[in-house]
């Protein structure tokens, strides 16, 4: 028996329970868990060290074991651990593995093929266990990509399933941490009273030689205080993993729904409209404009044309893509293109000699998908990717910087089963082998996109789309930037409310392991027609304000695809308050207790000072009535705090302890809260809907002098309005003096003015250029 403190595993090689006679138990720990084999019964079990309660119990592995041990484990991402290795005499291994600075339990397992023949495995269940928790089981809920169920109406989730008690936000997570060779499932139901979890690995077609051993797929399992917190630990694990280095997220026009000049647009449209980007909104944020389906060449036979290596003749873009890409370049936007990489049509006349490029039923049919998709490629075969580099390339020569690659799900050579988020059968398998027999379907995908980024360049800025097409796309992570999390905007008449659901369930893997993309918000005020009927009707300015003020607090990605230069001024303002992003950290309140979030808490203490947002959503025909303890939002239940409603440019009452409010149907509130400090604070500025979150940085007060400072970054020629609470804190009036800027400032034409009332102090900075504004007031008491 032996331990290691101070951080490292602790482990017991075997421990001999003198209760049990001569049962063995073999046991590991780090600061985060303790993990126990029991030899007798072949099971494990799982100790929230911060507890010291069981959360996890009878575990079984698929693998029967000859010889259990304990002993050390490198791993290349996470360092030196220790594990629980279960191997058995064909060479196959199962291993329950700690790491120091990992939350969770990670269950990996190697197979052999011992025998003379080829293995071909279709799916395996590593895992399966029970959740334990200190609530009733019918007071427990489940969130996975299916939404917020109770655990025995789960479908199932793909790549990661949360068990959750909803009063305190304790639960366990499961995840998967690798989808190199296959996609992990995971499923719950009620069993002998109890919630019970089996974790699945659909491979389709896993073959391993005779003689030969495949590594599966790494399951992850954590406790935690707050599920919220261990998913968001589960998405930085899966990053930590694949390595994951985000592209910045920028905002993105998308001319598909466009009222005017939808589809694709045309050479002069597009034009013409990054004018107008470059003018009045790349300042605030929008920096990319992507053309849509349309542009290319090709018959029409099921759903887009694929002839992506040329533009259609009398089409919308006559002289190729030259002209737009110099015209775009200028102006210092991207230029982003639609396309379809993984399905072709192999009837179209360019296919006619390449029947063998594509991927066919078990039955020997080619693999023609239903509408939309056309005949999925076989992603292994060396001609296919020829192509696709050749397609890569020649999107790179025609400065192409950002690739939206729809229809992704054709490259798992998978049914088109949209729409679908819970675990559907989708038959996976029913494949003939590929062009490389040895290669999954996830793994033939994965190397599809590496492939793309290979020949794309670093520089370009992958935007997938989308799993709702089949979840199987789902496990493009580490290999695209962003992922359309959710079907065609207003495909059921929701609107954004369907992307928000995506969004909000999937919110931790935001700005992680990927931007989460809910397709375009609408500003428009007007009806028209695009490209997509669906989207032709207008929105109210309650409406508006609602789409863009949730993709822009929770992080999301930012879409637009309105006509923006016939959009009223009115509309325009709303998107320049919502377009940047920020790096603070976005929640959902209501995570655990609604299927789609209503109430969500942005906080940055990046500068040392704790900036707060409170968004409140109302994607509903009724009114909306918030009633929050401080502690369920996440803050001090001590603490007075100020507060300011975005939109509506007021006040609102102090709060202690409580919030309440009702927002009306289809609406919002954004409110910026900051905390009594006993002087005047900065509660709120114009900029953006973060309210000082991405604009404001170095505030300081200084008692000695009654000052208040800091640094803002003003935006040329868009007034600045900087909101000053706390003017009757500490017992004392604090009247305002004067805003000084300095006098280089003053030199280059900037103004600044004061607008007093007995709560708010308004001070209002106007800049002729771009610029980061030093600013001080001084106060008297």
């Amino acid at each position: 028996m032996s331990f290691i403190v101070n951080g490292r595993v602790k482990y017991d090689r075997a421990v001999k329970q003198p209760s049990s006679g001569n049962i063995m138990k073999h046991k590991i720990e780090n600061d985060y868990l303790q993990v126990i084999f029991d030899d007798s019964s072949g099971t494990f079990s799982a100790v929230e060290q911060i507890t010291g309660k069981l959360f996890l119990t009878d575990g079984r592995l698929e693998e029967v074991r000859e010889t259990v041990k304990v002993d050390s484990v490198q791993d290349t991402v996470f360092g030196s651990g220790m594990r629980i290795l279960l191997q058995s005499s064909d060479g196959s291994e199962n291993s329950l593995e700690l790491y120091p600075k990992l939350p969770f339990l990670l269950i990996r397992g190697t197979l052999r093929n011992a025998g003379k023949d080829l293995l071909d495995i279709t799916k395996r269940v590593p895992a399966i266990f029970n959740i334990e928790l200190d609530a009733p089981v019918s007071q427990l809920q489940t969130m996975g990509t299916g939404g917020l169920l109770a655990p025995g109406e789960n479908p199932g989730s793909y790549f990661f399933l949360t068990c959750a008690d909803p009063a305190t936000r304790r639960g366990v997570v499961a995840g998967w941490l690798s989808s190199d060779r296959g996609a992990g499932v995971l499923f719950s139901q009620i069993k002998d009273g109890k919630v019970e979890f089996k974790a699945q690995i659909d491979y389709g077609h896993l073959r391993i030689p005779a003689g030969r051993t495949a590594r599966l797929e790494s399951l992850a399992i954590g406790c935690f205080g707050d599920a919220r917190i261990g998913q968001e630990r589960l998405a930085d694990a899966v990053a930590g993993y694949y390595r994951i280095k985000l592209r910045p997220q920028t905002g993105v026009y998308c001319t598909w729904y466009a009222e005017e000049h939808g589809g694709a647009g045309d050479e002069f449209s597009t034009i013409e409209l990054a004018d107008f980007v470059a003018r009045e909104l790349k300042p605030f944020g929008l920096t990319v404009i992507q053309i849509d389906d349309r542009w290319q060449d090709g018959p029409e036979l099921d759903g887009p044309t694929r002839g992506f290596e040329r533009c259609r003749p009398g089409g919308p873009y006559p002289n190729g893509m030259e002209p737009v890409t110099k015209a775009l370049d200028k102006l210092g936007l991207t230029f982003g293109l639609w396309w379809l990489p993984f399905g072709r049509n192999h009837a179209a006349p360019d296919y006619a000699d390449c029947q063998h490029w594509f991927a066919r039923w078990s039955s020997g049919d080619v693999m023609k998908t239903k509408a939309f998709g056309g005949t999925c490629l076989d992603l292994t075969h060396p001609e296919v990717r020829d192509h696709l580099a050749m397609l890569s390339n020649l999107f790179r020569s025609w400065g192409i910087k950002y690739y939206k690659m729809d229809g992704l799900w054709t490259g798992t050579a998978t049914e088109l089963t949209y729409i679908n988020d819970g675990y559907i059968d989708d038959k996976m398998g029913n494949v003939s082998p590929f062009h490389d027999p040895l290669k999954t379907q996830i793994e033939a995908y994965r190397d599809g996109l590496h492939l793309l980024r290979d020949n794309a360049g670093d520089d370009v800025f992958f935007s997938g789309c989308c799993v709702s097409q089949n979840m199987r796309s789902f496990y493009a992570f580490g290999l695209v930037d962003s992922m359309r999390i959710g079907p065609d905007f207003n495909h059921d008449g929701q609107g954004l409310r369907t992307g928000a659901l995506r969004g909000s369930r999937l919110y931790f893997m935001n700005g992680r392991i990927w931007w989460n993309d809910p397709d375009p918000t609408m500003v428009r005020a007007r009806s028209g027609t695009g490209a997509d009927p669906a989207c032709s009707n207008g929105v109210t300015m309650e409406q508006a304000q609602l789409a863009t003020s949730w993709v822009s607090l929770s992080g999301q990605f930012y879409l637009s695809s309105d006509w923006l230069p016939a959009l009223p001024a009115e509309r325009i303002e709303i998107m320049k308050r919502t377009l940047a992003s920020h790096s603070a950290t976005a929640r959902p309140v209501d995570y655990f207790d609604h299927p789609l979030a209503n109430t969500w808490l942005v906080t940055d203490d990046s500068n040392g000072i704790r900036r707060n947002v409170i968004g409140l959503f109302n994607f509903h025909e009724e009114p909306l009535n918030i009633d929050y303890t401080c502690e369920k939002i996440g803050l001090d239940a001590e603490k007075n705090y100020h507060a300011f409603d975005f939109w509506a440019n007021r006040m609102m009452p102090d709060f202690r302890g409580l919030i309440r409010d009702e927002v009306p149907p289809n609406s919002c509130r954004v409110i910026a809260v900051r905390a009594d400090e006993g002087h005047p604070v900065i509660l709120s500025t114009s900029r953006h809907v973060t309210q000082g979150i991405i604009d404001v940085r170095d505030e300081k007060w200084d008692g000695r002098k009654n000052c208040l400072s800091a640094v803002s970054r003003v935006i040329a020629n868009d007034p600045y309005e900087i909101r000053v609470a706390g003017l009757a804190d500490g017992g004392r009036r604090w009247d305002a003096v004067k805003a000084v800027i300095a006098d280089a400032d003053i030199a280059a034409g900037v103004g600044v003015s004061l607008e007093k009332s007995s709560e708010l102090l308004r001070v209002t900075i106007k800049s002729p250029t771009t610029r980061d504004m030093a600013w001080h007031i001084d106060f008297t008491a």
